[in-house]
């Protein structure tokens, strides 16, 4: 398996431009089956499919516990990082203010901090094969989350369309989190001990593990 890189030699937090992809699914049907999900919750449909939302750098963390509210919860991402022109892989979380989600995506977004594995490996955007990797989620022991990423967008595809939109420079440094896989059960689950895992075609994972705690 390949080694791995230490997410804080490569990302310079200060600088970086942070992005969370929403509605980043592959297939327009699961899309919709998603926002139908937040709908039912009162969350309002995107304007444009994928959203993209920029985040403050300053929210990046590879710390194991973040201050977060009672109504907020986590969900497994792929974490594409571009760095120096090279890009690497993770694993990361959106932790989110469901609450305040039903207001305003990017609001509940921005309210709580970006979770990030320490654990990155360098991956080649041409050669990796980005569809044998999984991603899963547990909370308090219990797993929500576990899917491929053959259901989510491409590295290469993501970055085309940041590039497309001019949301981002060819040489911008860049942390993406990538999208995320459906809820076991459709709804969202709270709790204290959220681990992620990013498990890589040779069977390699990447993990990371963190706990909220209230102010």
């Amino acid at each position: 398996s390949a080694p791995t890189i230490n997410f804080n030699d490569v990302v310079d937090a200060s600088s970086v431009t942070c992005i969370v992809i929403g509605y980043a699914g592959r297939d327009a049907e699961s899309v919709q089956a998603h926002i139908d999900e937040l709908a039912a919750i009162g969350v309002a449909p995107p304007p444009e499919v994928p959203m993209v939302y920029r985040m403050n750098p300053g929210l990046l963390t590879t710390e194991p516990s973040i201050v977060a509210g009672a109504d907020s919860s986590g969900e497994v991402e792929p974490l594409l990082v571009r760095a120096g022109g090279r890009l690497y892989l993770g694993v990361g979380s959106d932790h989110t203010d469901r609450k305040l989600e039903a207001e305003d995506i990017l609001t509940s977004k921005l309210a709580c901090p970006k979770p990030a594995s320490a654990q990155l490996v360098e991956i080649d955007a041409d050669t990796f094969d980005w569809d044998a990797c999984r991603i899963s989620c547990s909370v308090d022991g219990r797993q929500i989350q576990d899917g491929g990423l053959d259901s989510l967008r491409t590295p290469q595809n993501i970055l085309g369309i940041l590039a497309e939109r001019g949301e981002v420079s060819a040489d911008e440094d860049l942390v993406i989190y990538g999208g995320t896989v459906p809820l076991i059960g459709g709804e969202f689950v709270f709790g204290k001990a959220w681990t992620m895992t990013l498990t890589l075609p040779d069977g390699a994972s990447i993990t990371h593990s963190y706990e909220t705690r209230e102010k």
